[in-house]
């Protein structure tokens, strides 16, 4: 790696020779971007990179001309008494896989320069931000998404940006937050990558002794069961959430909330007529972790 220049950039050697630019600037991102070969796709990371990470840097590279990652934990969607501090972080780590993954830039800009002195802007996306997960961790925690997500998209200006499925509720509100401010970037959702076990790929699972990812995989197989009682004729929202919370109690896992839901507005579902989500969160040792899965009358799940 170079040293960071005047304007915050730095490069690391890539894959097949690419050099990718690391910036950490506003205004080197900005100017970096200007002349970049279009589209340009996005991929917005808080580092910590997995293969779920990976998934979302090769669906960008196969699409784009110009792939960029940004590489910020964002500190105005954690609350007070969450993962802040002990987030992990291996920015070195994380800027070689970018490399090997193809990314042209990474934009790794610093909290001050995210949320410099006197910033008093957020955005709130009613409606799907207040259950779920905006019910546990508290209202501040989406509007700290939509915030940093609009100022990311807004420095880069791609035309894709590319978040997982596993947080559908996250891409949910990010997609009505392009919508509904006019952003012109299309919001690709991609499928959750899992462990062989079923496991959904986090970079919280790293907090986990092998006890406890043991228990984890109780998240998949709670969703698997409310799978197959609609697989098995059962209608009612109430019996599937049943059929996912016993599954819980059997890898003695305490869920923050099963929900059975619309898989467009977050509304509770009384019956499983049509697609439907399930979502899932649990606490799980020092880790708390998130699921989903669509399920469907037709077993297109």
């Amino acid at each position: 790696m170079t040293e960071t220049d005047a304007i915050g950039s730095a490069a690391v050697d890539g894959a097949e020779g690419r050099t990718v630019a690391v910036l950490r600037t506003v205004a080197a991102a900005r100017a970096a971007l200007a002349t970049a070969a279009r589209p340009i796709g996005l991929v917005p990371t808080m580092g910590a990179l997995h293969d779920g990470h990976l998934a979302l840097l090769a669906r960008a590279r196969e699409r784009n001309a110009t792939v960029v990652m940004s590489l910020f934990v964002n500190p105005t969607q954690f609350a007070a008494g969450e993962d802040l501090a002990s987030y992990p972080r291996d920015e070195a780590r994380d800027l070689a896989l970018a490399a090997a993954a193809g990314v042209d830039l990474v934009f790794a800009p610093s909290a001050a320069e995210m949320y410099p002195a006197g910033h008093a802007t957020r955005i709130v996306v009613s409606g799907l931000s207040e259950t779920l997960e905006g019910a546990v961790r508290g209202p501040a925690h989406f509007e700290g998404v939509a915030t940093v997500v609009a100022k990311l998209l807004n420095v880069v200006a791609p035309q894709v940006a590319y978040f997982g499925q596993k947080d559908a509720q996250q891409a949910l509100v990010i997609e009505r937050m392009a919508r509904d401010l006019d952003i012109p970037t299309a919001i690709e959702v991609v499928a959750t990558v899992r462990e062989p076990d079923g496991l959904a790929l986090s970079s919280r699972n790293a907090y986990l002794d092998a006890s406890q990812r043991a228990q984890a995989v109780g998240l998949w197989r709670a969703l698997r069961a409310a799978a197959a009682a609609v697989d098995a004729g059962e209608r009612s929202a109430d019996a599937v959430e049943a059929a996912a919370r016993d599954e819980l109690r059997r890898h003695e896992l305490d869920a923050d909330y099963v929900a059975v839901a619309d898989p467009q507005t977050l509304a509770r579902r009384e019956r499983v007529d049509g697609p439907t989500l399930v979502a899932i969160a649990a606490r799980i040792g020092p880790a708390r972790l998130i699921d989903n899965l669509i399920v469907s009358p037709d077993g297109a799940h």
